[in-house]
């Protein structure tokens, strides 16, 4: 099987920023003109995307991480399962989701950690091989530190992927909190011997100042490890690519206030990202008084439906959320909070915490949600039919979304349907739209009809921000660098 070169960014910690490395090179790459791929073999997060199965019936939908999502649409392909054939979703402290090649294991979740990693390997590098073998290039994420001794053995996300796949290596460190030089030489010292081999250079990413003063450090580091510092990225605020899985920053702006409510299981953060670009002031909160506050209030996703909801009564937060409904403001309720917002969930099967369980909704909808083991996964082109009051600027836009839940929700007939070409997708009831579509301010035209944004002025704004996190690439990298680490050796 054909082999493409690759390029694997590895950090010395999580956080270091290898996503926005590696959507940035997926990005500079594919504009020399290759036919770039991206692959992380393993993520954990609770942002997914809905994506197309690889091999599977025509129109069969998967779900991945949205760092490798963003990192395909960066490399002007088509995301698909291959590209995270592992995902672990967060439930609890010490329990995850697990998704494989797009479909929830459930007989997977509880097994061993190290049990299990023998399991997923097989999988994730078979996607691995035929992602290389598609591709001219493959840029491939690794995940946390590729020097966690304690894990080596089973480490398939670092270790196993940049043997298999012959990667040539960039080492990530964030200089910005300090200990930059001993993070690199300390990972380059534990690391795999023969992925250290495949060291390409270090990176040194968040640099604030005078770059003339971190002299003699890059010196001494590669006397010390063989291996240069290819690039100083500067610190990168704003750069506007959506948060991989945490909470994304505030934003200031002379509109309304906007409010998310940040609970413990939100899913699915990063599709409220754009809502930066619309000149509102977005906050993501966790108190009472700042969605009294709000002028509009959006209520996330829930990777555990049944725990957000007792967390936000046991932090009297239902009482301010019916307390903003009652005011006439507007509430946007999606997916888990759809069904947080109805008069009962039921999970008789224990689908969400391994235990049958059941729970009174906050009543401010007629609704009845019950979840089975069949999950929704599916891309959703519709138009919103005739809506009310401040969601009235909707009525009749097209919108581009995706669905991504568990359960069933039945719903009275005396609510409006927001979208009548697939009724149960979301309904309105004064001034709440519930809707299990995710993804709706990631439409520029809603932005435009609900608050103007003059600031969202292009059909696609994530490619423009694709098109500055290559540029910053192109101008930390030297000449010649960057296409030099496709050759062998």
């Amino acid at each position: 099987m054909k082999q493409a070169p690759a390029v694997m960014v590895l950090g010395c910690t999580s956080g270091a920023g290898k996503s926005w490395l590696a959507t940035a090179l997926c990005r500079w790459y594919a504009r020399q003109g290759l036919a770039v791929k991206p692959f992380k073999a393993q993520n954990m997060s609770n942002h997914a995307r809905v994506v197309a199965l690889a091999g599977g019936e025509e129109g069969a939908c998967g779900e991945i991480g949205s760092a490798q999502y963003f990192q395909a649409l960066a490399a002007r392909t088509v995301p698909e399962v291959r590209m995270n054939p592992v995902l672990l979703k967060p439930e609890a402290d010490t329990r995850s989701q697990v998704v494989l090649m797009g479909r929830v294991r459930p007989e997977l979740t509880g097994m061993p950690w190290r049990e299990r990693s023998a399991v997923l390997w097989p999988t994730a590098r078979d996607a691995l091989a035929s992602l290389q073998a598609d591709c001219e290039l493959l840029v491939i994420e690794g995940a946390g530190s590729p020097a966690e001794i304690n894990l080596a053995a089973d480490d398939f996300v670092n270790t196993f992927t940049a043997q298999a796949s012959q990667a040539a290596g960039l080492l990530l460190a964030d200089i910005d909190r300090g200990g930059a030089f001993a993070h690199l030489a300390g990972t380059h010292a534990l690391m795999d011997a023969q992925v250290r081999t495949q060291l390409r250079g270090f990176v040194l990413n968040r640099f604030r100042g005078d770059a003339a003063l971190l002299a003699p450090g890059p010196q001494r580091l590669e006397d010390r490890t063989g291996v240069p510092t290819l690039a100083v990225v500067p610190m990168l605020r704003e750069h506007g690519l959506p948060e991989e899985d945490a909470v994304p920053a505030d934003a200031e702006g002379p509109g309304p206030r906007v409010v998310v409510l940040a609970t413990p299981h939100a899913s699915n953060l990063d599709e409220f990202a754009p809502l930066r670009t619309a000149g509102v002031s977005l906050r993501f909160v966790r108190d009472a008084q700042s969605i009294t506050d709000a002028d509009w209030l959006v209520l996330p996703g829930s990777k555990h439906t049944l725990a957000d909801l007792a967390w936000l009564r046991a932090q009297r937060l239902d009482a301010a959320i019916a307390g903003h409904v009652a005011a006439g403001k507007p509430v946007l309720a999606v997916c888990g909070a759809l069904q947080w917002l109805g008069r009962s969930i039921d999970d008789p099967l224990g689908l969400e915490g391994g235990r049958p369980a059941s729970a009174s909704g906050l009543g401010l909808l007629p609704l009845a949600t019950r979840f089975a083991p069949a999950k929704q996964l599916r891309r959703v082109r519709r138009r919103l039919g005739a809506l009310q009051g401040a969601w009235a600027p909707l009525a009749g836009l097209e919108l581009d979304g995706y669905e991504i839940h568990l359960g069933q929700t039945a719903a009275d007939a005396a609510l409006t349907d927001a979208v009548p070409a697939q009724p149960g997708l979301g309904w309105q009831q004064g001034p709440v739209l519930a809707l299990y579509l995710h993804g709706l301010f990631e439409n520029p035209a809603v932005l435009r009809a609900l608050f103007g944004a003059p600031r969202v002025a292009v059909d696609d704004p994530l490619d423009a921000v694709f098109e500055r996190l290559a540029d910053a690439v192109d101008a930390a990298f030297a000449p010649g660098v960057l296409m030099g680490l496709l050759r062998r050796g």
